[in-house]
């Protein structure tokens, strides 16, 4: 089995593993992540009825986003999707990291929606 096709199976068999121990219910839905090379992605999503109840992104940062770097755009991003949380009535949420190590721009997410009353 080639190199890449080794990654690729290893970072699904992480998703997999995580996804199994995470379900979002209305009262404390899963945060999601997403990250790209140049952009990041947050839904609260129920799982109970499969909705998404709330995102956030970095493009829609685009004319503040002005020469940051990417875990303060990440971090602006996590304080957006707490702020969204909290209009809806939501304080606690559990973070769906993916296959996505605990560090940098979803460590920097994360802290922003902390640092906006968001119970992870």
């Amino acid at each position: 089995m080639s190199l890449i096709k080794t990654q690729n199976l290893k970072r699904k068999l992480r998703q997999r593993r995580i996804r199994a121990k995470i379900f979002g219910r209305p009262e404390k839905p899963r945060l999601a992540v997403f990250r790209s090379s140049r952009s990041i992605y947050a839904q609260l999503i129920d799982d109970e009825k499969g909705k998404t109840l709330a995102s956030a992104s970095s493009l829609e940062l685009k004319n503040a986003k002005q020469k940051k770097s990417k875990t303060e755009t990440a971090r602006v991003v996590g304080e957006l999707i707490a702020k969204k949380a909290l209009e809806l009535g939501i304080k606690k949420a559990i973070l769906d990291r993916r296959s996505y190590l605990y560090h940098g721009r979803v460590k920097s997410l994360a802290e922003g929606a902390r640092k906006e009353g968001l119970q992870i």
